[in-house]
């Protein structure tokens, strides 16, 4: 309701499993530039190595992780260094990043992996739990000492964010494993919805939408009722028997 650019990108590519939402920053001329070349790369990757698991990486294997995992990390490391690599040969671009947030579908289950402050939930027997922890400022100052629920309200740099993609050359994923059950439902989303739109209000409107498409509709109708303050993404997925 009050940005006149999208700096969102998203993307769902069923045959490979791959669900991305992004948020970039880095003002009119770059911040969606830098989302879509996060969404862009990762496919490609995937496009690249779905046929050729002897693939030679740029980035060694961690051995502690499996093969799917040490792909989708890989992807992601790949689009930051894509990014930044644009932006130092571009002063336009100077500054630019985006935040990333991925899940993976494999045949035992998802594979959930993020930078930045996008969010991933899970909604399971009426009940939603996020998956992701923000990179953010406001995130930090939380786990450092406790605020209280006004202090949060009012912090005055909720949108900083202390790790995205095209900072630097290099960047940490933080990756986590599910195991879904039937009827389990996946939320991407960036902080425009998150932010405006609480986690009880997300679980409401997700548990009792009858179809995916529709539930995602009201997500966004609902951050936009509630102000609308900065670009809404929301990417559904529901795991099936």
């Amino acid at each position: 309701m009050k940005r006149n650019h999208n700096e969102d990108n998203f993307s769902i590519t069923e045959e490979s499993g791959l669900y991305i939402v992004a948020d970039g920053m880095g003002g009119h001329a770059s911040g969606e530039v830098a989302s879509k070349m996060a969404v862009d790369s990762l496919q490609e990757f995937f496009a690249a190595t779905a046929n050729d698991p002897e693939r030679t990486w740029p980035y060694k294997m961690d051995r502690s992780k499996g093969y799917e995992e040490n792909r989708l990390i890989t992807g992601i490391k790949l689009a930051n260094l894509r990014i930044y690599e644009s932006a130092q040969r571009d002063a336009r671009q100077r500054g630019m990043g985006t935040t990333i947030v991925t899940m993976f579908a494999v045949e035992d289950g998802v594979y959930v992996a993020h930078v930045g402050d996008s969010r991933v939930y899970r909604v399971r027997d009426n009940k939603i739990e996020q998956l992701t922890e923000d990179h953010s400022l406001l995130n930090d100052y939380i786990k450092m000492k406790r605020l209280t629920p006004e202090e949060i309200q009012n912090f005055p740099h909720k949108n900083v964010i202390v790790r995205a993609l095209g900072m630097k050359d290099t960047v940490k994923v933080d990756t986590r494993f599910e195991q879904p059950r039937a009827g389990d439902t996946y939320l991407l989303c960036s902080d425009g919805l998150s932010g405006p739109v609480s986690d009880p209000e997300m679980q409401e409107i997700t548990s009792n939408a009858p179809d995916l498409k529709t539930a995602a509709t009201r997500l966004i109708e609902k951050a936009n009722a509630h102000g609308g303050p900065d670009n809404v993404t929301v990417v559904l997925a529901r795991w099936l028997e």
